[in-house]
């Protein structure tokens, strides 16, 4: 089911709320996920290495296997047109070379560029612990996330970000190597049947200084 889509920025940043209900019957076609996945995967991340993975969840099969995992968040996996479960791959160092490859094949960089560029960023990524380089994907992953949800809400979709699930589990239930796939969080997406609640924010004043 295709929505109307919103053009106007300040519509999506301001109407943007964390939906919770969903209307069961509003399916998202894979054609329309995957233009909303490629919205969010426009977002930056450190030395391009893109180390975002998702998984979306829309089937009955799907979302029965995730009921008992996230089980405070039962109305948004019941209800949603999907849950998208976000992941950081800690092997996304493996892809470098086909991201830098690609880059110069598109135009975008020179092969002199990616020459001097690839080895330094392997050699610096690769002394890094396993800590400082999930922390460095997380940092990506809540771009891509943020983003993901802006996109959904251009496409006339609502969402809701939800932290409260068994992580320990998520991966292996979906199929995944849980050592290198870590969980970020689930992202449920559908068209809501309310329209939220407005929410407070803190004051610019307050939580800004210039120097």
């Amino acid at each position: 089911m295709n929505q109307t889509k919103i053009n106007d920025f300040n519509e999506i940043i301001t109407g943007r709320r964390s939906i919770r209900n969903y209307d069961p019957s509003v399916k998202i076609s894979k054609e329309e996920m995957r233009e909303i996945l490629t919205e969010a995967t426009l977002a930056p991340s450190s030395v391009n290495l893109q180390p975002w993975r998702f998984v979306v969840i829309d089937s009955p099969e799907g979302k029965e296997k995730l009921a008992p995992l996230a089980k405070f968040n039962q109305t948004q996996v019941k209800t949603s047109s999907a849950v998208i479960a976000v992941f950081v791959d800690m092997n996304s160092l493996d892809y470098a070379d086909e991201i830098y490859n690609q880059a110069v094949e598109e135009g975008y960089m020179p092969a002199e560029v990616r020459d001097r560029q690839l080895p330094s960023i392997k050699g610096l990524l690769q002394m890094m612990t396993t800590e400082q380089f999930r922390e460095m994907n997380l940092i990506d992953a809540g771009l891509v996330s943020m983003q993901l949800m802006l996109a959904a809400r251009a496409h006339g979709f609502d969402t809701n970000p939800i932290g409260g699930y068994e992580k320990d589990q998520i991966a292996e239930a979906y199929g995944m190597d849980k050592d290198r796939y870590y969980p970020v969080m689930l992202i449920s997406i559908g068209k809501g049947t309310d329209a939220g609640y407005k929410s407070v924010r803190l004051p610019v004043e307050s939580i800004t200084e210039w120097k």
